[in-house]
């Protein structure tokens, strides 16, 4: 089994247990080798509540790389955006990858950003 195939299988495992509503949307992360993504969904609806990554905050006019630095600007950038739609409380989905490092920085940020988990 690979690597990626593992990760999907705890994918599923994930979200068996956990979901997004209206009123605590879930807050995905995704990691290339490239770059960060951080999206807030409500699963209901199917809808994108807000989005960002590291190739977004890099169009903004410095580079931000996709190491625990950049994770941890994205976090605090998604804590931002989830502010504005008046999101107070989100549940947190790792998405299969485990939980330290970059992951783990993205949650830091968005913590200190104001989010709630």
């Amino acid at each position: 089994m690979t690597k990626n195939e593992a990760r999907q299988r705890r994918k599923i495992r994930i979200r068996k247990k956990i979901s997004g509503t209206a009123e605590r949307p879930r807050l995905v992360i995704f990691r290339s080798n490239l770059h960060m993504y951080a999206q807030v969904v409500d699963d209901l609806t199917g809808a994108t509540l807000a989005a960002t990554s590291t190739l977004v905050l890099s169009k903004g006019g410095e580079k931000v790389s996709c190491n625990k630095a950049g994770a941890e600007a994205v976090g605090k950038e998604i804590a931002r955006l989830a502010k504005e739609k008046s999101i107070e409380k989100v549940v947190f989905d790792r998405n299969g990858y485990l939980y330290h490092g970059k992951i783990k920085a993205v949650a830091d940020g968005a913590r200190e950003g104001g989010l709630e988990f």
